[in-house]
């Protein structure tokens, strides 16, 4: 596996930021999960697997096998950014559940309860936990799939966007107040924005 820089998180939505594993945040694009290694380190990125789960496939799994998991993230995640680009922007209409069949059949897979555990709150000594069972490297995939249903089952689509960078692929839900965001981040597109307005500026001085 090739080293790659810190993965970027500006989706505000573990879904969306799950379709940002790939992007362009300079010139060349950057896929972090272009093989199993990079995608176990993708997820304890994201804190969507825990470190010790993720250690222990490392330990069990087939040669190869994390690396068709892998591959069959990298399906799932553009698969679902097909869907995204069609509908983002605007409110989801009940028909566009026929088109969620591949991920009900990745959720239906699950396998998931919740036990008693201690609480650290003084009112209640104990709390619900969720658990999931991570029998085979295939759950790998659960997590993510989960992050995708609670991005359709939680966020308002209308507010979901694309960064307005020329060459930029991000997606990201507007939090704002005014739901004015245009930008990934101030840091990365935001910032391009504003030197090149400053160098129009410039030009239109000097003419």
């Amino acid at each position: 596996m090739e080293f790659l820089p810190p993965a970027i998180f500006v989706g505000d939505s573990p879904g969306l930021d799950f379709l940002n594993s790939i992007a362009t945040p300079v010139d060349t694009p950057i896929e972090w999960i272009s093989d199993g290694e990079a995608y176990l380190n993708w997820l304890e990125q994201a804190g969507l697997a825990p470190c010790g789960v993720l250690q222990d496939m490392r330990g069990r799994a087939l040669p190869g096998e994390l690396d068709k998991i892998a591959d069959q993230a990298r399906h799932l995640r553009e698969w679902f950014r097909e869907f995204v680009r069609k509908y983002k922007g605007h409110p989801l209409p009940p028909t566009a559940l026929n088109e969620l069949k591949p991920l009900n059949s990745l959720l239906e897979r699950d396998e998931f309860f919740r036990r008693i555990t201690p609480s650290s709150s003084e009112q209640n000594p104990f709390t619900l936990q969720p658990v999931r069972i991570w029998r085979t490297p295939d759950a790998l995939l659960l997590p993510v799939g989960e992050a995708l249903a609670r991005l359709l089952c939680t966020e308002d689509f209308t507010q979901v966007k694309a960064c307005e960078g020329p060459a930029c692929t991000l997606l990201f839900a507007d939090h704002t107040k005014g739901h004015g965001r245009r930008w990934c981040s101030m840091a990365i597109c935001g910032n391009r924005a504003k030197q090149a307005a400053h160098r129009q500026r410039l030009k239109a001085r000097r003419r």
